[in-house]
């Protein structure tokens, strides 16, 4: 079926002409009918528009002229991206019927180069803690993750080939983790963030689900650009996603697998897991203790985030209080509290983060490490521990969870990748050479 297939191979079959967008969204709209009573992977699907949009492009290949890297393939958004045609309520019934007057600048870029906004995928309530109604595909009785639990749920079930979602502390790694796909979150501003729900200025980023490595690749590098009207957005040239994704590594990689503080909220068969891949590296990868600093970097996360969520929804807040979750609430009851000199402190302690991964990262490739604590919690039971992305998260480094583990429930684990900032290409060559490693063991 034509929505089993990749991103990649999808965007070579139409542009041979051997497949029709037409015939590709419809198989995924026609997954979704199957499939998302019980998943709950959307809130807001425009399938007129859909099919018009793949009506067009395939005119377009047709007449031979212009096809963008994307050209006729469904995406899915989180529903914190605004987006002209459709709602963007955010999560929450505080916007509800929120129709925004334009485009997020990711979803211009997405259709500068040809894709098709299949609709919006459900987030949790402004994109923080309170766990949305979307299942786990592979077992309908746990958690998708979150914050981008709809976004992750529809690639895992099939229903679109890729999607985008947000990560300010976990929300892309973690529900990738969870739901067996491809997620990756490149360097903080690789990506705007215009048109996108601000929870907070220095932590919110972008990133996306995939089947593929070179799936995830190839959207990263649609959307990325420089955008002035993004504060964290940089005027120099961004890595090539997709060519580092294919090229073959000079030399084997050097890894490094940190001890963190807290090692200890892994499950047994997770560890297990990342034991059985560091033994397959062999002499490739290094095991060191960290600087008890790190306690730090996680605390300043947490400071940073609830600081700031306060302050850039003060109004909403204030405004709107009873229709917010007990679970936010009482974040935000608790970010109220943090003084402007405890939130410059945190400032600070992220820029020390940064400062020593810069050094850190002359001497390896990539850290290993999980995506998650291990295998998807119960439904019910929240979204699921995303400390295991905090410090990479505060730091903005480029992160890919690789779904290379099974835990003892058979539900999916994957494994992170984390590299220097801006070099996401490296990352991903680097990702690759260890899946083929893996492969061959």
């Amino acid at each position: 079926m034509p929505n089993t297939l990749s991103a990649t191979e999808a965007v070579r079959k139409i542009h041979e002409g051997t497949l029709r967008s037409v015939d590709l969204v419809q198989a995924c709209l026609d997954r979704i009918d199957e499939t998302d009573d019980e998943i709950g992977a959307w809130v807001h699907i425009d399938r007129d528009a859909a099919l018009a949009q793949a009506e067009e492009m395939d005119k377009l290949r047709r007449a031979g002229k212009p096809m963008g890297a994307l050209h006729g393939v469904p995406v899915s958004l989180k529903d914190i991206i605004d987006t002209q045609n459709l709602p963007t309520e955010r999560g929450t019934p505080v916007f509800k019927g929120r129709q925004p007057s334009a485009d997020a600048a990711i979803v211009e870029r997405l259709k500068d180069q040809g894709a098709i906004i299949l609709g919006k995928t459900v987030t949790t309530e402004l994109a923080f803690v309170h766990a949305a109604e979307t299942k786990n595909p592979h077992n309908l009785a746990h958690s998708p993750g979150g914050s981008s639990s709809g976004s992750a749920a529809a690639v895992a079930a099939f229903q679109v080939p890729l999607a985008i979602g947000t990560q300010t502390n976990g929300s892309v790694i973690r529900p990738a983790s969870f739901c067996g796909t491809y997620g990756f979150k490149p360097t903080r501003g690789v990506i705007s963030r215009r048109g996108i729900l601000q929870t907070s200025k220095n932590l919110d980023q972008v990133g996306v689900f995939g089947r593929t490595l070179e799936d995830v690749a190839l959207l990263a590098d649609v959307i990325k650009g420089y955008d002035p009207a993004d504060s964290l957005s940089y005027p120099r040239p961004r890595p090539h996603m997709l060519n580092g994704c294919q090229a073959e590594a000079p030399v084997e990689p050097e890894f490094v697998w940190l001890e963190l503080p807290f090692d200890d909220r892994l499950a047994l068969d997770a560890r297990e897991g990342l034991e059985e891949v560091m033994m397959a590296l062999g002499d490739r990868i290094e095991k060191i203790a960290v600087p008890s600093a790190f306690g730090g970097f996680v605390d300043a996360q947490r400071v940073i985030h609830e600081y700031e969520i306060c302050d850039h929804l003060h109004e909403m807040f204030s405004k709107h209080w009873a229709q917010i979750s007990a679970d936010l609430q009482a974040i935000v009851e608790r970010g109220r509290q943090i003084s402007h000199s405890q939130y410059e402190e945190a400032l600070e302690f992220m820029s020390s983060a940064n400062e020593y991964f810069e050094v850190f990262f002359n001497d390896y490739d990539a850290v290993l490490t999980a995506s998650a604590p291990g295998e998807a919690p119960k439904f019910g039971n929240g979204t699921g521990d995303p400390i295991f992305s905090t410090i990479w998260t505060l730091c903005g480094l480029p992160c890919v969870s690789l779904p290379l583990l099974v835990g003892e429930n058979s539900l999916p684990i994957g494994v992170q990748l984390v590299a220097k900032s801006e070099q996401d290409d490296r990352l991903l060559r680097t990702a690759n050479w260890l899946q083929n490693k893996l492969g061959e063991a």
